[in-house]
């Protein structure tokens, strides 16, 4: 990778189910998460500024995302009907990107359930 790679870390707790599980299933149950996304934008510092991107800016937008998302129902936030995390993934990709088209990737983890997934933008 060329350039340099800056992240933003945010925070955020929800609630989900997934309806397509079967009867009977766990996770077809609400259940709620304590959800930590990492955005990274990748590119070359500004040769004034010293900056890929202003952490003033990223914060602020990252903020915007995570009031979206913070002490919500996820299957209720239009375009998370099966909130994954899978498709949290893509769902904050698609809010960051237009401003910040240097986004290389959204990483989105449970630390509760082990669990992590890296959305890098369409494949």
């Amino acid at each position: 990778m060329a350039g340099t790679e800056i992240a933003l870390e945010f925070a955020f707790d929800a609630a989900h189910r997934f309806d397509a599980m079967p009867d009977g299933h766990i996770y077809g149950r609400l259940h709620g998460h304590s959800f930590f996304v990492e955005v990274a934008v990748t590119g070359e510092p500004d040769r004034v500024t010293g900056f890929v991107v202003d952490f003033a800016d990223l914060e602020e937008a990252a903020e915007a995302v995570r009031a979206e998302l913070d002490h919500r129902l996820l299957n209720d936030v239009p375009g998370l009907a099966v909130p994954s995390l899978e498709n949290i993934g893509r769902w904050v990709w698609e809010r960051l990107q237009p401003r910040f088209p240097g986004l290389c990737r959204v990483t989105v983890r449970r630390p509760s359930c082990r669990q992590t997934c890296v959305y890098a933008g369409p494949a």
